[in-house]
């Protein structure tokens, strides 16, 4: 917890945040005044996370159509979550960033799309015969809390962190003034990019970092 909440990390977290902007959370607070807001709060916002006191909110239901009809459903957390989730995710990565494939591009820190691209036509020059493309149809939906954690504990030993992931997988969805508890599956929160890359290295080990395999996303 203690790496979590290093000056450095904390002020890197807060720019990264401010920098997404994004819509406010249920709470209403926008990226804006997050400085504000930890100006006067930080300490014992700190403490509570020392402490194991802090209580994520609900994340705010949020329905995008999709170009084929029906919605994707998405959770938006406040701006305080989503700091301290960014915070979470920039210590994990530190930790689990050198078992990904380097060919794996999606939600990694200095990789994107483009990159991608690019080394798909280095396959091509290099004649690479076959391209398997899946699509791993609502993956996330069903991925067990239980066994995602089991995995990240065998590297991270605070349980005060490990409870606080927990809370924020469980931290529900509040819909018409009502708070909904979180199915099991649901990873939902932008800031846990790394969450959801753990959990293919877990469930399938082809995105493993392997010398010589170009597996990737």
């Amino acid at each position: 917890m203690e790496m979590i909440l290093e000056r450095n990390n904390i002020i890197r977290a807060w720019k990264q945040v401010c920098a997404n902007k994004g819509a406010p959370g249920v709470d209403g607070m926008k990226t804006s005044q997050l400085g504000n807001y930890l100006a006067k709060h930080w300490p014992e916002i700190e403490q509570d996370l020392l402490n194991c006191k802090h209580k994520p909110l609900p994340v705010k239901r949020k329905e995008i159509p999709k170009p084929d009809g029906g919605v994707r459903l998405l959770g938006i957390p406040t701006v305080l979550d989503r700091f301290i989730q960014q915070a979470i995710a920039q210590t994990l990565e530190q930790v689990w960033e050198p078992f990904f494939s380097e060919y794996s591009y999606g939600f990694r820190p200095g990789k994107s799309a483009h990159d991608a691209v690019v080394q798909g036509k280095r396959y091509m020059v290099e004649c690479y015969t076959y391209v398997v493309d899946m699509d791993l149809s609502k993956f996330f939906d069903r991925v067990s809390h239980d066994r995602l954690m089991s995995r990240l504990a065998g590297r991270i030993k605070d349980k005060r962190v490990l409870k606080l992931i927990r809370q924020y997988l469980r931290s529900g969805v509040m819909i018409s003034g009502a708070t909904i508890p979180t199915e099991d599956g649901k990873i939902l929160k932008p800031g846990f990019g790394t969450l959801r890359n753990l959990v293919l290295l877990t469930m399938m080990p082809c995105f493993a970092a392997m010398p010589g395999k170009s597996t990737g996303t």
